[in-house]
């Protein structure tokens, strides 16, 4: 479920203004029509998927930077995304820069293309509640790429939440750390990769945030951060924490999520769920006993099936443009996320507290 907030309606757009081609739902029969803009680290990874993906084909590519990584094909990379428009599209996928993501979504919404847009929606709250207006009045579907929705072991954690196997979630903690990406230029590491967490975090819990309070640092030279700490509060007094960084040696994607029967552990570098339980069986050595809180038990990882999460995210894409499920992350979600991204910015800068 890369999901999950449902549209008011889904609707292809007719006499809007700049319309260059009039979307279609698409059918088994026809493939939707794909346009994808931004060929870099990302960009090359969604044009494998969403030439492999039944019922997508990629019609045409844009980056004014050219294709480094060759992903082209046959199609001509296109300058921009009013070039890309012209082609002639159903949907679109963008893949550029976080500073670009406000004026390609906005093109795109203006000429009636349903649209994917990378995380974050947006490269602040104020222009990401600009774009998912801009989609919702125009009944376009708009989703942003939170690809860690779909990794198979938060998928399987948040089923088995929602199916109550944990009993009342007490914390979530995330740890996301790894070496300095060469890809990044234009945002730190809250925006990149924090906001993973951020989003991740509300939607496993099924619960919104109410406070933040973040520490940031700058180690690496550059403008943005390279390293945060940050705790908070989701409704019904859910505790978080997420330590995220660019300055650490081994690569570390990890979300633990404790409650009273014990608690999960989702490693999405491979996809494996762990079930650690409060043990039933009494301690009889005193100084063990004294010390924990609660009581080892059993030890369980589950055999989850595990497919592509870029894959299951661009299906959902497609199945919220035909209008036969829901699974997407809207923007609305998105506009959310980055508002909590906005706090822990707040947060680190001002050395306070932020409510939300």
């Amino acid at each position: 479920m890369c999901e999950n907030v449902a549209l008011d309606g889904l609707a292809t757009t007719t006499g809007l203004p700049g319309a260059h081609y009039l979307p279609d739902k698409g059918t088994a029969e026809t493939p939707l029509r794909v346009g994808l803009i931004g060929l870099g680290s990302m960009g090359r990874h969604h044009a494998r998927v969403i030439r492999a993906t039944e019922g997508m084909e990629l019609v045409a590519v844009a980056d004014p930077g050219g294709d480094r990584f060759g992903v082209a094909g046959e199609l001509p990379v296109l300058p921009d995304v009013h070039a890309l428009i012209d082609a002639g599209l159903d949907a679109a996928m963008v893949a550029v820069p976080t500073v670009y993501h406000e004026d390609v979504a906005l093109a795109l919404a203006e000429a009636g293309v349903h649209t994917m847009v990378e995380k974050p929606i947006a490269h602040d709250a104020a222009a990401g509640r600009r774009v998912a207006a801009a989609f919702a009045e125009r009944g376009l579907v708009g989703a942003v790429g939170y690809v860690e929705r779909c990794n198979p072991a938060l998928r399987a954690l948040r089923e088995r939440l929602d199916a109550g196997e944990l009993g009342e979630v007490y914390q979530v903690l995330t740890r996301r750390q790894g070496p300095f990406p060469a890809r990044i230029s234009d945002v730190g590491v809250v925006k990149d990769l924090a906001t993973h967490d951020i989003d991740l975090t509300s939607w496993v819990a099924g619960a919104r945030y109410t406070s933040v309070a973040a520490q940031v640092t700058h180690r690496s030279g550059r403008q943005t951060e390279d390293m945060m700490v940050a705790t908070g509060l989701l409704e019904g007094g859910i505790v978080v924490s997420h330590q995220v960084n660019w300055l650490t040696p081994f690569k570390e994607r990890i979300t633990i999520v404790t409650g009273e029967k014990g608690a999960f552990v989702a490693d999405t570098l491979t996809g494996d769920l762990t079930f650690h339980a409060n043990g039933t069986v009494a301690s009889t050595w005193d100084q063990v006993a004294v010390f924990r809180g609660v009581s080892e038990g059993d030890v369980i990882r589950y055999a989850i099936p595990k497919r592509e999460p870029l894959a299951l995210e661009q299906e959902s894409f497609r199945d919220a443009v035909r209008g036969v499920a829901q699974r997407h992350v809207t923007m609305a979600e998105g506009v959310a996320t980055l508002d909590v991204v906005e706090a822990v910015l707040t947060s680190a800068s001002e050395n306070r507290t932020v409510e939300l």
